[in-house]
């Protein structure tokens, strides 16, 4: 387990491993490997027919590999999920875990830029082989498209003056560094939640590098359509955002909430929710792991 605290600790591992319903010769998918604590616990679960399959398209997951011929590594986003399943020639599957948060990993390496606490570059791309970064966003995109982004995915009611202070600043020079950032940004966050205001911020910030509410949909609805009746997804969120378009999946099989009702007005949905209410982290794990606090599971089972 030494590799796994290098990485983070896993949040909710018991409840969410237990969410599964693991049978010993499932085929189960951590769509979330990070440090691989999940999916250890699950592969602890498994018989020998049994195999996991996990997702990250993160270079530095790739340590924490689980050297097991139950288990394969899948270097890749999640949003691909269907077709990786496709070529490993799984047709369904038995369960499903996602833990969507920013590991504490990311957060703790300066040189990745998810965090306001060091100085670094202001990079954010949870795959550095490719995309944009957090830089190129701000110094590219149009006022608009940066009002949009601090609006929709930081909730933001300062965002247009947030966007237009951006414009004016790169007009005078890039803004490149986590610092550079901080200097334009800061008279937007009141003193009294000026960490809360920064966080959204950098939040709204990796949500547009990453992709990740389009790959967060496409991957639920990969997940809905290869699970196998009595299939669990199971879900850990960390903002409403995500929680939303969750929660919406599993009660109307869509991520609009659109309610799609038979004759006798019954929603048609593809799950059944397995619990009504969601499950939090006690206090116990909040205290020690910190990551937790804002921690949401969902658990679902495929109709």
């Amino acid at each position: 387990m030494a590799e796994e605290k290098t990485y983070h600790v896993p949040v909710l591992l018991k409840e969410s491993v237990d969410g599964l319903n693991i049978g010993g010769n499932g085929v189960y998918v951590d769509v979330t490997f990070g440090g691989g604590g999940h999916s250890r616990e699950m592969l602890s679960r498994l018989s020998a027919g049994g195999h996991v399959y996990a997702f990250d398209q993160d270079a530095d997951a790739e340590r924490n590999v689980v050297p097991s011929d139950s288990f394969t590594f899948v270097r890749s986003n999640f949003r691909f999920l269907k077709n990786f399943m496709r070529y490993y020639g799984v047709e369904q599957i038995d369960g499903l875990l996602a833990d969507l948060g920013v590991s504490s990993h990311h957060f703790d390496d300066a040189g990745r830029g998810f965090s306001f606490r060091f100085e670094g570059a202001l990079d954010m791309r949870m795959n550095q082989r490719a995309g944009k970064t957090a830089a190129d966003v701000l110094n590219t995109y149009s006022e608009q498209q940066l009002a949009d982004i601090f609006y929709m995915y930081g909730e933001l009611r300062s965002a247009r003056k947030i966007a237009a202070a951006i414009v004016a600043a790169r007009k005078q020079r890039p803004i490149e560094s986590i610092g550079d950032f901080l200097e334009v940004v800061k008279p937007f966050s009141g003193k009294d939640r000026e960490k809360k205001d920064l966080a959204r911020m950098f939040q709204a910030l990796r949500i547009e590098v990453n992709h990740e509410m389009d790959a967060l949909r496409d991957m639920l609805l990969a997940a809905t359509e290869l699970l196998k009746p009595g299939g669990r997804l199971v879900v850990i969120t960390y903002h409403s955002l995500e929680d939303r378009m969750v929660k919406n999946l599993m009660r109307t099989g869509n991520v609009e909430g659109r309610e799609d009702k038979d004759f006798f007005g019954r929603v048609n949905a593809p799950f059944r929710l397995v619990n009504t209410k969601v499950i939090v982290p006690d206090a116990t794990e909040q205290e020690e792991n910190p990551r937790s606090r804002s921690a949401k599971l969902r658990i679902a089972e495929k109709i």
